[in-house]
């Protein structure tokens, strides 16, 4: 890990708003109501091949000012687009088990979708490259940061709009895919994070346009390769692999406004994971149900969001094959947030926010209630993932709340204050490491209180091609933090970025 000189907090504040003053500046004089957007910003990550949807088409998205398509003069039946995103990212501070110094690295994303579409027939494809710079062996890098040059997209598609003229649309897909469901707690194409889960398998969805939607899957997760460390840091190219011991199926079904504009979610999801030559697992056999209901937000008025998830099965003691000690397991997770956007042109909003994920309450026992996010992303509720990534959906107590500002359709403000308790005082904090050297006191008696963590975010769109994001997230340690056995010494933690991306 590289040794870093720590940074006053100021520097770090200084550096936030030297970013993102010159954009404020400027658009304050010729900026367009924020609540004149016509479009939804796409996210910060590579989303091109989810612009356009089978069965409900497209539009809700704005397209590239900048794209292959117009500029090649390609038939509407084809879509063609590149997009590239470079970040820099800095950790000063650290709070893994055993851990010391800081860190820094350039995650670079390329990726490039290609889609042909003739008489409702899809064929399409998805190459990432996601690489880094800057790391070391001290990194901690993974398959998170790092999957050079492979495909993740690579399908046959077939959708009929109005099947039968019943009003009800459905579409088949079948090959490799991205899968994104709901609340994206569980199931998740990845934003932030360098790279993307992906599956292949088949999906078919059903969509009644203005009353409910269902997805029925049934995938074998995608391994990424390489994942041995010295291969990551090279950049070594290796083809992905289906995990063929494992499959992960499920459906999920959303009702569209039951009563007073509230929108429910039902769903059910199998994981059955099993070892193959070159990926040991916990051999995790869960089955997790769970509902959302949701009001989505709108200007002037209160809305709301809870779900709640539960989880039961089985899974190995360790990695290890040879450990034949089975654990029932049975977990929960509980989310709950109240919003009010102010019906004001910059369309400030104000949202107090709540997280349980249940942790294990004796490892020395035959159970385990530590909740398993699954292909679930974080970065939305917990701050920012990539080198920092300090919190996830597990053992976790967290309240918080947010406040997010739109000066003006091209920029986006936010801040981001959550206080973090362990659910369960004698498991670990799961992002601190794996096996004896995350941070974990059995015995249950050093504080549950893990600290506090404020964010501040801001984002620029020069136009729909060309997108500006920073943000300085600092992590103030509590007692657990300090004083847990194999806790690092040091103060508190500062994670800073900034990032471009470009769509074609």
């Amino acid at each position: 890990m590289i040794s870093l000189p720590i940074r006053p907090i100021d520097d770090y504040a200084k550096t936030f708003i030297q970013l993102v003053l010159p954009c404020v500046v400027p658009l304050s004089i010729n900026c367009q109501a924020a609540d004149k957007i016509n479009y939804t910003k796409p996210p910060f990550a590579a989303f091109a091949s989810q612009m356009t949807d089978g069965l409900s088409g497209g539009g809700k998205y704005e397209r590239p000012v900048w794209n292959l398509h117009d500029s090649l003069g390609l038939p509407d039946w084809l879509s063609f687009n590149i997009e590239h995103r470079t970040r820099y990212e800095s950790l000063d501070g650290c709070f893994r088990g055993g851990c010391k110094g800081g860190d820094q690295q350039i995650p670079l994303q390329t990726d490039v979708f290609l889609e042909a579409r003739w008489n409702g027939f899809r064929l399409g494809g998805e190459f990432l490259d996601a690489r880094q710079f800057g790391s070391d062996e001290g990194s901690g890098i993974n398959t998170t940061a790092v999957d050079d040059a492979d495909f993740i997209q690579g399908y046959l598609a077939y959708g009929d709009q109005n099947i039968n003229y019943s009003g009800i649309g459905g579409e088949i897909i079948v090959g490799r895919q991205t899968l994104n469901f709901g609340s994206r707690r569980l199931i998740a194409r990845n934003v932030f994070r360098n790279t993307i889960n992906s599956f292949t398998g088949a999906r078919v969805h059903l969509l009644d346009y203005n009353n409910w939607q269902l997805n029925v899957f049934a995938t074998m997760p995608i391994l990424r390769l390489p994942n041995e460390t010295d291969q990551l840091l090279d950049n070594r190219q290796e083809w992905d692999e289906e995990d063929t011991r494992t499959w992960f199926s499920g459906a999920f079904l959303e009702v569209f406004d039951i009563a007073w504009n509230i929108n429910v979610e039902l769903y059910l999801y199998h994981l059955d994971e099993g070892d193959s030559t070159d990926n040991q697992t916990r051999n995790r056999r869960y089955f997790t149900p769970g509902f959302r209901f949701y009001m989505k937000p709108t200007a002037g008025k209160l809305d709301f969001q809870t779900e709640t998830i539960g989880q039961f099965g089985t899974l190995r003691g360790s990695t290890e094959a040879t450990d034949g000690k089975d654990l029932d397991h049975a977990a929960w997770m509980q989310h709950a947030d109240v919003g009010y956007t102010f019906d004001h042109p910059w369309t400030p909003r104000l949202a107090f926010e709540y997280d349980y994920a249940s942790g294990d309450e004796n490892p020395n026992d035959n159970h385990d209630q530590r909740f398993d996010t699954l292909f679930g992303a974080r970065r939305f509720e917990y701050g920012p993932t990539g080198m920092y990534g300090a919190f996830a959906r597990s053992n976790i107590n967290t309240p918080g709340y947010r406040i997010t500002v739109n000066p003006c359709s091209d920029l986006q403000l936010g801040l981001s204050h959550r206080a973090f308790w362990l659910a369960s005082d004698t498991d670990a904090w799961t992002t601190t490491g794996s096996g004896t050297s995350a941070l974990r006191d059995k015995t249950g008696k050093t504080s549950n209180y893990i600290g506090q963590q404020l964010e501040l975010t801001a984002r620029y769109d020069f136009n729909s091609s060309l997108n500006l994001e920073t943000g300085w997230t600092h992590l103030f340690k509590g007692d657990f933090a300090k004083d847990a056995p194999n806790a690092p010494a040091g103060k508190d933690i500062d994670y800073f970025y900034v990032q471009s991306k470009l769509r074609f």
